[in-house]
């Protein structure tokens, strides 16, 4: 089961560049953050006619995460627990139903947090403690599941091309990598590290400054496995070129496949 995360920086705008992956890539589930769509307006009949069933979380102008997969969905539901004030779109989970296993899945788009300090960053680090707090929740439960998508997390230095240019971001301060870590230490397994170590692995290139050209570029989309689900990763990967085509996101689509 091939599943992949995709910030795709508004449907609108990509709805070619997501088709013409899709049509490439062929995932059996792909993870979508920053549809920028209400739900009403989401194109689901082009991704419906390549036979993916969609489960959309949307808000307008902003945010959003949906679910396409060439699986049976079960259970969806939307919203990360612990905060019933909550309007923003960040989180969907659904089980997707595979030959061998049932698979829990966890799309999320975790908020920027800039500028910090200030209540744009206090919201990230409180949303991160939510986060944990439902990883604690679903590990509890022992049944394989992941957590993929836009973390805007730098996790250390080898994930950033110039990493002396973050260090006041939201994405690389250290309580952010805390809480990366603390979540990471429950027993996850991040997922492209495993098979690929070292620097040079990049997910997001800025649009500005010629940072694609550059090679300026930061890892910030991971995919989270849970023990169950690590004993049955076989690949993991960057799509890397897909940064280079015509009017792309400034994200790429990172993917696992898990014998499931």
């Amino acid at each position: 089961m091939k599943i992949a995360t995709f910030n795709i920086n508004g449907i609108k705008a990509r709805i070619g560049a997501l088709t013409d992956w899709l049509d490439e890539a062929q995932p059996d589930v792909a993870l979508l953050q920053e549809i920028k769509s209400v739900d009403e307006a989401f194109p689901r009949e082009l991704l419906e006619e390549r036979g993916y069933q969609v489960e959309t979380h949307g808000q307008k102008g902003f945010n959003g995460v949906a679910i396409l997969s060439k699986l049976p969905l079960e259970d969806v539901t939307r919203g990360l627990p612990g905060d019933d004030t909550d309007e923003q779109a960040r989180w969907i989970e659904a089980t997707v139903v595979g030959d061998r296993h049932a698979l829990r899945l966890c799309g999320l788009y975790l908020p920027n947090g800039n500028p910090a300090p200030g209540p744009k960053y206090d919201y990230k680090l409180a949303w991160m403690a939510r986060m944990e707090a439902r990883a604690r929740a679903l590990l509890a439960e022992e049944m394989p599941f992941l957590m993929a998508g836009d973390y805007n997390v730098i996790p250390q230095a080898e994930d950033a091309a110039k990493p002396e240019s973050w260090t006041e971001d939201a994405l690389y301060l250290p309580q952010t990598r805390d809480a990366f870590r603390r979540i990471l230490n429950l027993g996850f397994t991040e997922a492209f590290r495993t098979r690929h170590p070292g620097p040079g692995h990049y997910s997001f290139w800025d649009y500005q400054a010629g940072a694609w050209q550059r090679n300026n570029g930061i890892r910030i989309d991971h995919v989270l496995l849970s023990p169950q689900a690590a004993d049955l990763m076989t690949d993991v990967q960057i799509d890397r070129d897909i940064r280079g085509r015509d009017k792309p996101s400034d994200h790429v689509p990172v993917w696992v496949d898990l014998a499931c």
